[in-house]
């Protein structure tokens, strides 16, 4: 008799894939994109679940297919390939950009509305007492992050809850026009933004975690692992976009509360503060800043123990050298570190997106092993367009391409190199089998 899974544990097991996505980016990001998008909201909230919801929805499904492991996502790579994309992956969620986007928003929405004339100073006490800390937590390879997550993450969740509900009841001033980008392509601007919040890097780390939480209740089945695996993508995502929803609205009403703020945490505190007075800033804070903390833990664990199994350096070493990186990077300020991580995820975004898309249609490529090589070049290639125009060298020579203007001008080429590998490879088969023959 095949064992299953119980409601309750069906729904605790989307409960912690929901608290593994719940982090930094996906508090701050939408209330920016909502402020800029204006009148243009409601496109621009679609482009942004498409990848903040969608993709990683996605990705933990392809994790499922491919048999709930990164080595099954990339069987049809060179395993230094592999390796060098699981690096690269770490190395973004890490210490280069996410785990120190943690310390940046938890300073900023916990810590900095107290304090009257905060400054580059008490950005680094900060940074380096909350990742001193992170590391503490995380030297014991994260076993308190379960506990702390059972109570954090209902309660976060109830806060956001609270928030939405009075954002929906009390908005704190009009819907303005839309600003930038937004005015002329806010599907596509929103759709970009989501690349921020990196949860189908997340997604594609997270989802043998998840499966390894349902093997360890017996669950054996390969099909059924894969059905729970999407069962719990599937109630992740549904808190994901109403968190998204609700916070995005946060934003389009906020120009009264939140004039001159320059990224999503500053807007959220301002408008917590303007509805709930000090007390309801005083919550936020605390359920914020565990959040963060929780979060931060989570990765630095995660990173060492994965660079500890490639190199001679211990797990704690690691653990010592992120958490030391992640503070000196937290430093440079919310508002750059976004700045300096959107040319990467231009460059990278698409080459996950390509993986995650090879999985649903590798049954039908005759030759995996070409075309994943060959999809997967096409797509770093062009995304590099995208992350050259970004910081500014001049790619106008290629401006004849689809979607240049757009930030997209990987989509149909890799497309493209997906539909011409299903076929190059049924006439490569062909002569193969004919000349063996």
């Amino acid at each position: 008799m095949k064992k299953t899974l119980k409601f309750s544990d069906i729904m605790a097991v989307g409960f912690m894939t929901f608290a593994f996505f719940l982090g930094a980016g996906n508090i701050i990001f939408p209330p920016q994109a909502g402020l800029a998008a204006g009148e243009h909201m409601l496109p621009a909230m679609f482009g942004f679940l498409s990848t903040a919801v969608g993709l990683p929805l996605i990705a933990i499904i392809a994790v499922a297919i491919a048999g709930g492991g990164w080595k099954g996502l990339t069987r049809d790579l060179p395993p230094a390939v592999a390796t060098l994309m699981a690096v690269l992956i770490f190395i973004i969620i890490g210490p280069a950009f996410a785990a120190p986007r943690t310390g940046l928003v938890a300073y900023e929405m916990a810590v900095k509305p107290f304090i009257a004339d905060a400054g580059q100073m008490s950005l680094t006490v900060f940074s380096v007492v909350f990742f001193a800390v992170a590391l503490f937590f995380a030297w014991s390879r994260g076993k308190l992050i379960d506990l702390i997550g059972k109570f954090l993450t209902p309660a976060l969740f109830a806060v956001l809850a609270i928030l939405a509900v009075a954002v929906f009841i009390n908005p704190q001033g009009d819907i303005l026009a839309a600003q930038g980008d937004y005015v002329d392509m806010a599907f596509t601007k929103g759709f970009l933004e989501g690349y921020n919040t990196m949860d189908t890097f997340a997604a594609l780390m997270f989802g043998m975690l998840i499966v390894d939480v349902i093997r360890s209740k017996g669950i054996t089945d390969e099909k059924a692992t894969c059905t729970y695996l999407i069962y719990a993508g599937l109630i992740a995502a549904a808190g994901l976009a109403f968190v998204y929803i609700s916070l995005f609205y946060l934003g389009a009403t906020s120009s009264a509360v939140a004039a001159g703020a320059d990224n999503g945490g500053a807007i959220l505190a301002a408008y917590v503060s303007a509805l709930f007075g000090p007390v309801g800033q005083i919550i936020l804070s605390a359920i914020v800043l565990l959040a963060c903390l929780t979060t931060a833990v989570g990765l630095i664990s995660a990173c060492s123990d994965y660079f500890s199994s490639l190199t001679k350096l211990s797990y704690e070493k690691w653990a010592i050298i992120l958490a030391v990186v992640c503070a000196v990077v937290a430093n440079v300020g919310l508002s750059q570190l976004i700045s300096l991580s959107i040319p990467v995820l231009f460059a990278l975004y698409p080459v996950a997106v390509a993986l995650v898309a090879l999985t649903f249609v590798r049954r039908w490529l005759p030759n995996p092993r070409m075309a994943y090589r060959v999809v997967l070049s096409v797509s770093l290639l062009f995304s590099l367009i995208d992350a050259g125009k970004f910081i500014g060298i001049d790619m106008s020579v290629l401006k004849f391409l689809p979607l240049f203007d757009y930030g997209m001008a990987w989509a149909l080429p890799t497309a493209l190199a997906m539909v011409v590998t299903r076929f190059i490879g049924s006439v490569q088969s062909v002569q193969d089998k004919t000349q063996t023959a």
